[in-house]
């Protein structure tokens, strides 16, 4: 095999340009500036000019901020008019729109750290508008949930499950983030809670977002948070922690029926919820089915296994509620995208509010990523819009191509015969 060296200068991630064009033309790159001001005031890099950086290196596949430098960067820099940061100055311009931690007091006086940063989870869902992937005025569900993010940080605590970490509260609509505050690991899953969910309701109502369904785990059963769920949303679905007075209620019970869910059968019934509301028409849904062992139930004196959901919902059948509960596996599939292809597994900083900042923005990213692969399926008959970004990059970013300027202007030449020159871009 023969070799034959090149001086020309060819880029393999030549399709990082298509994004950055949709950068620019969406309107997000304007947006970003109006909503957070300018960083610089003579010569020098804009908020857009480090958030698209970001965008560039993840969207290529690259999983931390110093990828900038060693595999992306002069790539990035042979795109005519792309101003590419250090990652030096990238991490400058995040911790710039750092806040500071809001401290919290547990009933057994203890404290703990949260991060409500209110400006870049703004800036969050106004890109969402932006892109059309929300609209003011229609209703969503609405899923909230605390999970482990794994890091040995400085300030990361010991969280539930022995591992160090931080425990974020996370909102979703659909695959969409739309609202993170980071949190100690340590932290009870049910301390502050209520006013994270407050904070993120209000919020979405300020942008003409409310709520139709929310859904939410057994994290999220206590009456203060329930209160707060019920008045900011028409309809809600919790899973109910099993206590003597529910089970006294179960106990009455004299009518099960059958149904099927995922090939197996299983009985349901429906009560009136009277542990926190009385006076709310609130409907408690069971499920149960045989377990395992012939081991008694302390409470029910039988061999079955109960499943509980709270909710306010009376018109679905108790199937209906069941399988809609169920459904919360596909919000929680978000952080598994979040942690292996957008940077969560390898936050760059030390302390718990900068890095809630930047989960925050590459959750931003995240979100941009899904609007971009939408327009891409629509031309790629191999790309979906629910491929990962492995696929993305793969059949998309990695292409030959060199930039030229001819006819007074800068043109892409790109090596392949792939549809590029039908996209809607």
């Amino acid at each position: 095999m023969k070799v034959i060296k090149s001086d020309k200068t060819i880029s393999p991630f030549s399709g990082i340009s298509f994004v950055n064009e949709e950068f620019y033309k969406s309107g997000l790159s304007a947006l970003i500036d109006e909503e957070l001001g300018s960083r610089v005031k003579t010569f020098g890099f804009k908020y857009s000019d480090i958030i698209k950086n970001l965008t560039n290196v993840f969207m290529s596949g690259g999983d931390v901020i110093e990828d900038l430098n060693t595999h992306f960067g002069e790539h990035l820099k042979n795109i005519p008019g792309n101003n590419v940061p250090s990652p030096t100055t990238v991490i400058r311009g995040i911790n710039k729109l750092t806040v500071e931690n809001t401290v919290f007091t547990s009933k057994s006086n203890l404290s703990y750290n949260f991060n409500i940063n209110t400006n870049i989870n703004r800036l969050n869902i106004k890109s969402l508008l932006l892109t059309n992937q929300l609209e003011s005025g229609k209703k969503y569900d609405f899923d909230y949930d605390n999970q482990i993010i794994e890091n040995k940080n400085y300030d990361a605590k010991t969280t539930y499950k022995k591992n160090k970490g931080y425990l974020p509260g996370t909102v979703t609509i659909g695959d969409k983030i739309v609202y993170i505050e980071n949190r100690d690991g340590n932290a009870n899953v049910k301390l502050e809670q209520a006013g994270t969910l407050k904070r993120a309701y209000e919020l979405l109502a300020s942008e003409g977002i409310s709520v139709n369904r929310s859904r939410m785990d057994a994290g999220s059963y206590s009456q203060e948070i329930i209160d707060i769920v019920d008045k900011h949303s028409e309809l809600f679905y919790i899973r109910a922690n099993k206590s003597t007075s529910v089970f006294e209620q179960i106990l009455e019970i004299d009518k099960w029926e059958d149904i099927e869910l995922n090939y197996k059968t299983y009985q349901v019934a429906s009560i009136n919820f009277k542990q926190f509301f009385e006076e709310r028409n609130f409907r408690l849904v069971i499920m149960r089915e045989k377990g395992k062992t012939d081991q008694m139930n302390l409470f029910t004196k039988d061999n079955m296994k109960y499943r509980t959901i709270l909710t306010n919902d009376w018109d679905s059948t108790e199937k209906e509620v069941i399988e809609y509960y169920n459904q919360r596996g596909k919000s929680e599939k978000v952080f598994d995208v979040m942690n292996n292809d957008f940077g969560w597994k390898r936050l760059p900083f030390s302390f718990l509010n900068q890095n809630g900042t930047f989960m925050i923005i590459t959750a931003m990213i995240k979100n941009f990523y899904s609007y971009f692969i939408n327009i891409v399926s629509e031309t790629f008959e191999d790309i979906e819009p629910t491929s990962r970004l492995k696929r993305f990059v793969f059949k998309f970013i990695s292409v030959a191509g060199q930039w030229i300027y001819q006819g007074r202007q800068y043109k892409l030449r790109l090596f392949t015969d792939r549809p590029y020159f039908d996209l809607r871009i």
